[in-house]
């Protein structure tokens, strides 16, 4: 059962930058499609971003592409999510969440079977 566990949340001013990572405690994430998906108050759950197996390809939410990156190291187990230019409307529990499925945009939150716990973004004067 693969384990995920997101980081880099925080506070932060509109216009910064900010990283988020995700790290597999169990299991290994080269096996699977990864994405980004965002919930914010009141809000459904969003589809920010997704990787194939290699890193080859990439998908974004129309949200955010052209200011956020994903990316991952299969060697240290990990994902990441470069987000640039953040506004308070990138305010939201960020998840990052595992799928089996072969390569396509998976902007559906049911086609991933392994979800992280979030970590929480916060972007405010």
């Amino acid at each position: 059962q693969l384990q995920l566990v997101e980081s880099g949340g925080g506070l932060v001013q509109p216009g910064a930058s900010l990283t988020l990572s995700c790290a597999a405690s169990a299991g290994t994430l080269q096996d699977f499609i990864m994405g980004w998906f965002r919930q914010a108050p009141g809000k459904e759950r969003e589809f920010v971003a997704s990787i194939s197996r290699a890193g080859g390809s990439t998908s974004y939410g129309a949200s955010v592409r052209g200011r956020f990156t994903i990316s991952r190291d299969n060697a240290q187990n990990e994902l990441f999510l470069q987000m640039n230019n953040l506004t308070p409307d990138d305010t939201a529990m960020y998840q990052c969440a595992a799928s089996g499925l072969s390569w396509s945009t998976l902007t559906t939150p049911t086609k991933y079977s392994s979800w992280g716990q979030g970590t929480l973004v916060t972007v405010s004067s």
